[in-house]
């Protein structure tokens, strides 16, 4: 009907009868009998409801007669009313009694933490002597606590010093170690090819330098300075003008013959080689015939061993350079060592204060 109001207004409805006030009154009564209200504020209510309903029916005349516009109050609107009105008592009704009950719930609080104060209060009455004893106790503490820190913080600077002392120690023996390996880098290949030529000569090779009747002038030099190198003195023959000239052939080839050359050659104490040695050897190598490869054409055997005296010189040569380095590396190692034995004694005792001033200051805390 709301969709077609002309319809509504040109349509009337005839009831049959009112419903007279005792008619109102009476169904009031009957549905608010349910609702818990006092019986004066009952009555009060259900005469307030005739009320509005009859005055409604009667401002709906007054409606009509003014706008021309038709308002019907029906028995259902009365009913509608009583049950808004029933609705609204419950609604009502459940926000005071929230109301109240957040009220009444404050006030418990209230008188509880009143209580709880009240306990308080006198707990920290009786605790007054304590505190200061804990307050003068932890005063103590605090002096033990700064005296401890303070010698903690003079230990951690020794240490820091011992530390930087160590650290420069290390880094310039380090930095020696280096130099010494640099300068031995120069001598140590030609002194490992050397005895790598040496490990694959055999006792047939060897014998070959031995047969030799009338031998090269490259393999007669180069066992003249394995000679030189092992002490070996030289014979003594008459030249083809009669005149005694050294023989170091002869006891070349005794050298070679001996079962152990090779293993001597392996052997040889290369780091204390007589200066005379040296220099007698320095004025050979340089020589064409003294050439591995310009030997090794005469015989594979006299060219390994031509490599090992080369290296023999070489390695000395070097080691004289790095003799004294290598000392200096000793002394500086064991410096290094001295230092950090220290060091760890400090480093110790440091450990000991800081666990000390750790168990004071765990003691303090707990005192606080």
């Amino acid at each position: 009907l709301r969709q077609f109001p002309s319809l509504v207004n040109c349509c009337t409805i005839d009831w049959f009868t009112e419903w007279p006030a005792d008619a109102l009154t009476a169904v009031a009564q009957k549905f608010l009998a349910s609702v818990t209200l006092e019986t004066e504020v009952r009555n009060s209510c259900v005469e307030m409801c005739s009320v509005f309903h009859s005055q409604t029916s009667k401002l709906a005349v007054s409606f009509k007669e003014q706008l021309k516009r038709i308002y019907y109050a029906t028995p259902t609107s009365f009913l509608e009313l009583i049950a808004t009105f029933q609705t609204l008592l419950a609604e009502k009704r459940k926000q005071v009694m929230d109301l109240k009950d957040k009220y009444e719930k404050g006030l418990d609080k209230i008188l509880t933490t009143e209580q709880s104060v009240g306990v308080m209060k006198v707990e920290l009455i009786e605790l007054q002597p304590k505190l200061a004893e804990k307050n003068v106790e932890v005063e103590k503490m605090m002096v033990i606590v700064n005296a401890e820190t303070e010698k903690t913080n003079v230990e951690k600077e020794a240490v820091a010093v011992e530390e930087a002392a160590a650290s420069a120690t290390a880094q310039k023996a380090a930095e020696q170690k280096a130099e010494v390996e640099g300068d031995l880098a120069e001598a140590m290949p030609a002194l490992n090819d050397a005895l790598g030529a040496l490990e694959v000569l055999t006792q047939k090779d060897i014998g070959e330098i031995k047969a030799m009747g009338s031998p090269p002038g490259p393999v007669k030099m180069v066992l003249h300075a394995v000679c030189i190198m092992k002490g070996i003195k030289p014979g003594r023959v008459k030249d083809a003008n009669g005149n005694m000239v050294e023989d170091w052939w002869t006891p070349s080839k005794k050298m070679v013959g001996e079962s152990d050359f090779l293993r001597s050659l392996q052997t040889y104490d290369r780091d204390n080689i007589s200066p005379a040695i040296i220099k007698k050897i320095s004025v050979m190598t340089p020589h064409e015939d003294f050439q591995p490869a310009r030997v090794k054409q005469c015989s594979i055997a006299a060219s390994g061993i031509c490599m090992w005296v080369c290296a023999m010189e070489t390695y000395d040569r070097v080691a004289k350079v790095v003799g004294p380095k290598r000392e200096a590396l000793a002394v500086a190692e064991a410096e290094y060592a001295t230092v950090m034995e220290q060091l760890t004694i400090k480093q110790a005792e440091l450990q000991k204060l800081l666990d000390a001033l750790a168990e004071l200051e765990a003691k303090l805390k707990g005192l606080k």
